[in-house]
C-alpha cells in the first residue's frame, strides 16, 4: 500500500525525468532522496528547467532573487541632448554602457564578469545570471552601431527604429535573440519627453486658435489638435485615423487656424495644401465657411475656376498665394497641374488618404512629389487590405521610416516568424505618428447612442431563382477546361453576376423592367422602409452599383409618397452639397440613395436614423 502511494507521489518526478537528464540522474542514482550541495552550474541547470518541472506537476519553492533575477545588459540611450530642430534626418546623440540592475559597470568590472564561469555567478554581492557569449555578442553589435553613429551620426529615423525593437536598416539582424535578452534601447531625457507627448495627447500643452474657430471642440478633439500641432511644429508626419464621425475635419481646421495665428511676419509666406476626393470639395467648402471664415481659401478645381483662370494661376501663383492660407485641390487635378509640385507648402493634408494605398499608381506617385514642411494624412482605415497600404501611407508621411518597399516586405516577413513578438516592432515604430479614437470608446464620446446592426435575410423570387440556377450551371461548364488566371477571372465575373441577380433580374438582363415583386431584396427593402416611413424617420440606402440608384429611388418614392435624393459618381460636384443640405433639413426628403464609393466618405449626413446597405462592398473596410 505504501509502495503504491510512493509511486503516485513520484509520478510527477518520473514525468519530469523523461525530458530532464538532471532529474533522471538524480532519480537513477537515488540522490533525489537526500539533501544535496550543488555547484552554481548544477543549481543554474535546475533553475532553468523549473518551467518544465511545474508542467509535469511538481510544486516548487524558488528563492525570490531568482523570480526577480537580474542580469547584465547592454544599455543604449538615444536622444539625451535637446535638438534645436527636429525632422526625420535630425541627428541624435548615442550613449552605450553595460548595466547591472540599474548600476553602470566599469570596464574593469565588465572584463571580470566576462571572465567568470557561464550561468549563475556571484558578483558584487548578489547572484547574477549571465551568458558571456550572448552578452559579448550583443556588446559587439552595439559597439559597431556606436562606431557608425560616431562616424556618420544617428538619424532620427534610425533612432526610432532602434527604439521600436527593429534593426536600424530594417534588415534581419544576426544575433537578434541576443540583443532582445541582453540589451535594451531607451530614449534619453529630451527624446523621451517628446515621445511621451506623442503617445499621450492629453499630456501635450494646450493649443487653441481662439475666437477664430467658430466652434467648441470636444475634449478628445482638443487633444487631437494639440497632437497635430506638436507634430507639425517639429516637422514629423501625422496620421489622424479617428473613426468616421469623430470630427477629423474640425480638428484640421483648428490646426490651420493655429498655423495662421502663429505665423511669424518675418517668415516667407507659404500656404497649406489640402488634397481630397472631388466628392468632398463641397463639404470642406461649407465647413471652412462655417467654422473658419477668417481662413483665406483658394479652390483649384474645374468646378470652382475655368481653364483660363487655372492657366493664368499656374503661370504666376505668387500674387494669389501670398494672400492665401489654404489651397484645396483634388487628387485628379493635382496629377494634371504639375506646377503644384514645384511649390513648397507649409503643410500638406491628404483627406481620405487611403487614396494613396497603392504605391505604383500615378495618383500615389504624384502626391509623393509634393514638397512641404510637414504632412498629415486623414483616414479612418489606415490599412484596408494589406500592410503595404501602411508602407505607402508612411512613405508619404515620413519617407524612409519604413525603408524601401523591398526592405519593408523582408522586415514584415521576418516579423511573421518571430515567436511571441509578431508585429510589435512595427506597431511600436508607427505608433507615435498615428492617433486613432473609436466611436465605441465611451471615454471618448459618451452621448452617442449605440449602433444596432441587423442582418436582413431575403428570399429569391421565382425569376431570380431560375436565373441563379442557370448561371450556376453555366459556371460549372465554363470551369471544366480553364485554369490559372483565366479560371479566377471566370469565378470573379460570375460572382458579380450572382450579386446582380440577387439585387434584381433587370440589373443582369439590362431590360430596365425593375418590378419590385421580381426581387426578394426589393420586397424586403419595402418592408423595412414601410416601418421607417410610419415613424416619419429618415433613411440612407447605399448600393455598390450606380445603375441601381435610379430604380431604388423610384421604388422608395412610391413607398414614402414623395421623391427622395440620389447621389453617385456622375453627380456634379457643385450639386452634391446642395443634396446634403436638402437631406439635412428636418423638412427635407425622407430618403437618400447613394453609391457607396461616391457617397460613403466625407459627407455629413446626420439626419438619418437608419442606414441600409442594399448590397455589400467586397471589402468591409470601405463600408
Amino acid at each position: 500500500k505504501n509502495k503504491q502511494a510512493m509511486i503516485r507521489l513520484l509520478s510527477p518526478v518520473s514525468r519530469a525525468a523523461e525530458n530532464s537528464p538532471l532529474i533522471k540522474d538524480l532519480l537513477d542514482s537515488g540522490d533525489l532522496y537526500y539533501p544535496l550541495a550543488w555547484t552554481a552550474a548544477e543549481a543554474y541547470q535546475f533553475l532553468k528547467e523549473t518551467p518544465q518541472y511545474e508542467s509535469s506537476g511538481i510544486v516548487l519553492r524558488l528563492p525570490d532573487w531568482w523570480k526577480q533575477r537580474i542580469k547584465p545588459q547592454v544599455a543604449v540611450t538615444l536622444g539625451d541632448k535637446k535638438q534645436k530642430t527636429i525632422n526625420l534626418d535630425a541627428m541624435l546623440d548615442f550613449k552605450l554602457k553595460v548595466a547591472l540592475g540599474g548600476e553602470t559597470l566599469t570596464r574593469r568590472e565588465l572584463k571580470k564578469l566576462l571572465a567568470m564561469d557561464e550561468g549563475l555567478v556571484y558578483f558584487k554581492g548578489q547572484w547574477v545570471e549571465v551568458d558571456q557569449a550572448k552578452l559579448q555578442e550583443a556588446l559587439n553589435h552595439w559597439e559597431t552601431v556606436a562606431a557608425k553613429a560616431a562616424e556618420d551620426g544617428l538619424s532620427f529615423i534610425d533612432g526610432m527604429r532602434l527604439l521600436a525593437g527593429a534593426p536600424a536598416d530594417l534588415s534581419r539582424m544576426k544575433g537578434a535573440e541576443a540583443e532582445k535578452r541582453w540589451a535594451f534601447v531607451e530614449p534619453g531625457r529630451w527624446l523621451g519627453s517628446l515621445l511621451d507627448q506623442l503617445r499621450s495627447p492629453d499630456e501635450i500643452r494646450h493649443a487653441h486658435p481662439g475666437k477664430a474657430l467658430k466652434a467648441t471642440l470636444r475634449p478628445y478633439q482638443q487633444e487631437g489638435v494639440n497632437w497635430l500641432w506638436l507634430l507639425s511644429r517639429v516637422g514629423l508626419g501625422a496620421c489622424l485615423a479617428d473613426d468616421m464621425g469623430l470630427g477629423k475635419t474640425i480638428q484640421v481646421i483648428a490646426l490651420l487656424l493655429l498655423i495662421k495665428k502663429s505665423r511669424d511676419k518675418t517668415d516667407a509666406h507659404a500656404p497649406s495644401l489640402l488634397v481630397l476626393p472631388a466628392s468632398l470639395l463641397s463639404n470642406w467648402k461649407a465647413e471652412l465657411a462655417r467654422f473658419a471664415p477668417s481662413l483665406r481659401c483658394q479652390f483649384i478645381h474645374r468646378s470652382e475656376m475655368d481653364q483660363q483662370a487655372m492657366t493664368e494661376l499656374a503661370g504666376n501663383p505668387e500674387p494669389v498665394f501670398s494672400r492665401t492660407d489654404l489651397v484645396l485641390t483634388t487628387y485628379t487635378t493635382l496629377a494634371r497641374q504639375k506646377w503644384l509640385h514645384e511649390l513648397r507648402w507649409k503643410l500638406v493634408v491628404l483627406d481620405e488618404a487611403q487614396a494613396i494605398k497603392n504605391p505604383g499608381t500615378r495618383q500615389t506617385k504624384t502626391v509623393k512629389l509634393l514638397q512641404s514642411q510637414s504632412r498629415i494624412a486623414l483616414t479612418g482605415t489606415p490599412v484596408e487590405n494589406r500592410l503595404s497600404d501602411l508602407w505607402s501611407l508612411f512613405d508619404f508621411l515620413s519617407p524612409g521610416l519604413l525603408g524601401t518597399t523591398t526592405r519593408f516586405k523582408a522586415f514584415v516577413k521576418s516579423l511573421a516568424t518571430e515567436d511571441g513578438y509578431q508585429y510589435a516592432p512595427l506597431r511600436n515604430l508607427v505608433r507615435p505618428y498615428i492617433l486613432r479614437r473609436l466611436k465605441t470608446d465611451r471615454s471618448i464620446i459618451n452621448d452617442l447612442p449605440d449602433k444596432t446592426e441587423v442582418r436582413a435575410y431575403c428570399g429569391l423570387s421565382k425569376r431570380q431563382a431560375v436565373l441563379y440556377q442557370s448561371s450556376v450551371r453555366e459556371l460549372k461548364q465554363a470551369l471544366e477546361n480553364p485554369s490559372g488566371i483565366q479560371r479566377r477571372g471566370l469565378v470573379l465575373s460570375y460572382l458579380m453576376r450572382f450579386k446582380q441577380i440577387c439585387n434584381h433580374p433587370a440589373q443582369l438582363t439590362g431590360d430596365g423592367a425593375y418590378e419590385p415583386r421580381e426581387s426578394g431584396k426589393f420586397i424586403r427593402l419595402a418592408a423595412l422602409c414601410e416601418e421607417i416611413a410610419s415613424r416619419q424617420e429618415k433613411v440612407l440606402v447605399f448600393t455598390q452599383f450606380r445603375e441601381m440608384t435610379g430604380p431604388l429611388a423610384s421604388a422608395l418614392e412610391q413607398l414614402f409618397g414623395q421623391p427622395g435624393l440620389v447621389l453617385h459618381g456622375g453627380t456634379a460636384v457643385k450639386r452634391r452639397q446642395k443634396l446634403v443640405d436638402q437631406f439635412q433639413d428636418e423638412q427635407g426628403p425622407p430618403f437618400f440613395v447613394l453609391s457607396i464609393k461616391a457617397g460613403g466618405t466625407g459627407l455629413n449626413l446626420t439626419q438619418a436614423s437608419h442606414v441600409i446597405h442594399f448590397d455589400r462592398w467586397w471589402n468591409p473596410a470601405v463600408e
